[in-house]
């Protein structure tokens, strides 16, 4: 495969930060911060994890991602249980309430973007749906695990 040069490099990165830029602004409503709702789709995607873990991976510190599970855990959308096998550790699980939230947001969020893409060529909206499986697989490589290629993977805030 060839390398791409500096030029179309800095394209696809700008492409791509449109494309999150967008996917953003249709996600709806903004009564939770990105954080959160990143939070809960890492704890669908990757399965039930330690606070430090959590804070590591979203890129906030230790005290900030307590304080955020703790408003996940009195709205029922996480809750921490203890490790099997360590008496001091717990791990943040997502809750029904916290799927069912996520879900709800993307539904809201594929309907805004369907408006959207119902107003783009044919050709346009098969070039985007060709992308896809090479997003997906750029994804997965950048979060160090597999996406799935259907829509039930999780939401990329």
């Amino acid at each position: 495969m060839d390398s791409p040069s500096s030029a179309d490099e800095l394209e696809l990165a700008a492409g791509l930060g449109r494309v999150y830029s967008l996917m953003r602004a249709l996600s709806q409503p903004r009564d939770l911060s990105m954080t959160t709702v990143s939070t809960l789709a890492t704890l669908e995607r990757s399965g039930p994890r330690r606070v430090t873990e959590l804070a590591a991976f979203e890129g906030v510190t230790q005290p900030a991602m307590t304080q955020l599970v703790s408003r996940l855990e009195r709205e029922g959308m996480a809750e921490r249980r203890a490790l099997p096998g360590d008496r001091r550790g717990v791990a943040v699980h997502l809750t029904e309430a916290g799927r069912a939230e996520l879900a709800r947001r993307r539904a809201a969020q594929a309907k805004r973007l369907a408006e959207l893409l119902a107003g783009l060529p044919a050709a346009d909206r098969a070039a985007i749906a060709a992308a896809l499986p090479a997003l997906n697989r750029l994804t997965g490589a950048a979060l160090g695990a597999a996406i799935p290629e259907t829509p039930t993977g999780g939401e990329h805030a």
